[in-house]
């Protein structure tokens, strides 16, 4: 699997994928203008991949989503915080609608980390949650949805992302716990969840109880040991991105990738600049000749000719994703969850808002809503008197308090600024990372993420329209 440069496939990018017989694609937020284009990427790919195109995309919900011209579908945190399950259905099936509309056959979802750990800088309210039980119920529903809807699914990131302190998009984390710990935590909805699952995607960590020398994705012992002989699985094995700074600054990429395919791995994924494709894809031609297992070699071809057959690439005309824009806003309203016992300020009353001036992308998630926006927005439900800030340790909290109005504090950003730990605002809207309320010192409420109608249905709070009902991902204090 590779990534292309940009929304249009030139020639020169065709010619590579012919050249070296690549079935696979991986697309960005580079690769994606409006739907007509996207269909149009998506039909060009499939002439020159072939009948067993894979086309692929995060389409997570929440900040994981790259298309802007779609209804935003709500984190997997927010449907976990709902606790619906045939909510969680629905809305799987509708992110396979969105995907199967223009062509793309393959989601790199759901999320089934256990994310026991609040200072995890990369998972979060990508989870559905600190409890196995409730990602298990969740991933399920969602297996469910997009097989319903006629998509591949791929669960991620195995053996478990969840109790991680490091992005393995920067360093090369591990998880020191047990056998038995990970039995019961990381690994349980990655196991009960094999029977329905087509495909998974490995994580760059070390486990140094499953093996004490590589990372899941190069590991023998995991990708083969565990997941195909202790387990029995027999679909699809895809490597997280082999760019991530956990492999290659370890590793290194032509030989990354052979480690990867004689761990057990049925698809590489090369994605990057096109030297580093290259090196990836040669050093993989050269190992086929004798150093890599011809018959493993032939099972993962046939996997992945089950894979694309079974979730045929095309795109479907016949679908229009902005049918469930409702089915989106009622998903994210139901998540809304409360800490504290916040209580919105009066209607019509003056307040000041505090907000980010302009958020910026972090990693794999998107930039969130400015403070001029959220100005706006809160403007249909009180007079605003807006403080913006560029970092959080310029803030004046003496003069946000100086009016007497109530102090809204809305947090946007994955990582808490140290600045605002032990902050006391008068009301707390975590707008991004949910676990942003631990360490500021106020009520507040949830969102689990900062899409239009995620704060749709924060204003449908302030205006007392609806309830914060959800549950949360951690103990209350």
């Amino acid at each position: 699997m590779v990534d292309i440069p940009g929304p249009v496939l030139d020639a020169d990018t065709a010619a590579h994928l012919r050249k070296y017989g690549v079935r696979s694609v991986c697309l960005f937020g580079k690769n994606i203008e409006s739907a007509g284009q996207l269909r149009q990427l998506c039909a060009d790919l499939r002439e020159v991949l072939g009948e067993d195109a894979l086309i692929a995309l995060d389409h997570e919900g929440g900040a994981i989503l790259r298309p802007e011209f779609w209804p935003f579908a709500p984190s997997a945190m927010g449907l976990g915080a709902a606790n619906d399950t045939a909510l969680t259905q629905d809305v799987s099936a509708a992110l396979a609608r969105q995907l199967r509309s223009v062509g793309i056959n393959w989601n790199f979802a759901p999320v089934l980390d256990v994310n026991v750990s609040p200072a995890n800088p990369v998972i979060g309210e990508r989870a559905y949650g600190a409890d196995p039980a409730l990602v298990t119920r969740h991933g399920r529903a969602a297996l469910a949805g997009y097989a319903a809807a006629g998509v591949a699914a791929c669960v991620k990131h195995f053996p478990g992302h969840g109790d991680t302190r490091v992005d393995s998009h920067l360093a090369l984390p591990r998880v020191d716990r047990t056998r038995a710990e990970l039995d019961a935590t990381e690994l349980a909805p990655f196991r009960d969840l094999l029977p329905q699952t087509p495909a998974v995607m490995t994580a760059h960590i070390i486990y140094p109880a499953l093996d004490e020398q590589y990372p899941a994705t190069l590991s023998r012992q995991i990708l083969t040991g565990v997941l195909r002989q202790e387990w029995g699985f027999e679909g699809v094995t895809v490597t997280d991105s082999m760019g991530m700074k956990a492999i290659d600054d370890n590793y290194g990429r032509g030989e990354a990738g052979v480690l990867a395919l004689e761990a057990g791995a049925d698809l590489v994924m090369a994605l990057g600049r096109r030297e580093a494709q290259v090196a990836t894809l040669e050093a993989i031609g050269a190992a086929l000749e004798g150093r890599l297992n011809r018959p493993q070699m032939e099972a993962s071809l046939e996997r992945l000719h089950r894979l694309a057959q079974q979730y045929p690439a095309g795109a479907d005309n016949s679908l229009n994703p902005q049918d469930d824009a409702e089915l989106f806003r009622r998903a994210w309203a139901r998540g809304l969850t409360a800490y504290r016992k916040p209580v919105a300020p009066q209607p019509g009353s003056r307040i000041t808002l505090i907000a980010h001036r302009q958020p910026v992308r972090e990693t794999v998630s998107e930039a969130g809503a400015d403070a001029e926006t959220l100005a706006h927005e809160l403007g249909k439900v009180y007079e605003v008197t807006l403080m913006p800030f560029e970092t959080p340790d310029g803030i004046d909290w003496n003069a946000a308090r100086a009016a007497g109005n109530p102090v809204i504090l809305t947090t946007i950003a994955r990582h808490l600024h140290p600045a605002l730990i032990g902050a006391q605002p008068d009301l707390h809207i975590s707008l991004y990372n949910p676990y942003a309320v631990l360490d500021v010192d106020s009520p507040a409420l949830l969102a689990y993420g900062f899409r239009p109608e995620a704060r749709a249905a924060v204003l449908g709070w302030l205006k007392g329209e609806s309830a914060a009902d959800g549950i949360l991902p951690f103990a209350q204090s």
